[in-house]
């Protein structure tokens, strides 16, 4: 049997890259964050991160490689204690 593909003639545009913070406060992404994703979350330098994961202060990471990750799960885990603990100051 003989299958012949045919190209849409309207081609959907490549989706752009969406900015971690709204895909936070959206949902959780369907992917784990780098360091450069969390960055932009908090609004901090890389090497802030680096720091807090040194100090083990910041959200969780864990390694894949060589590589640093971040379970969005517990980013939102991390930023929810946070914001907890600053209301239990007042």
């Amino acid at each position: 049997m003989y299958y012949q593909l045919v190209e849409d003639s309207v081609s959907a545009p490549a989706p752009a890259r969406t900015d971690p913070r709204a895909t936070l406060r959206g949902g959780l992404p369907d992917r784990y964050l780098n360091p450069d994703d969390v960055a932009e979350i908090f609004d901090v330098p890389k090497e802030t991160l680096y720091q807090w994961r040194k100090k083990r202060v910041g959200p969780p990471s864990f390694r894949i490689g060589k590589h640093v990750r971040y379970d969005p799960a517990d980013v939102l885990a991390y930023v929810t204690a946070r914001k907890n603990a600053g209301q239990d100051a007042t």
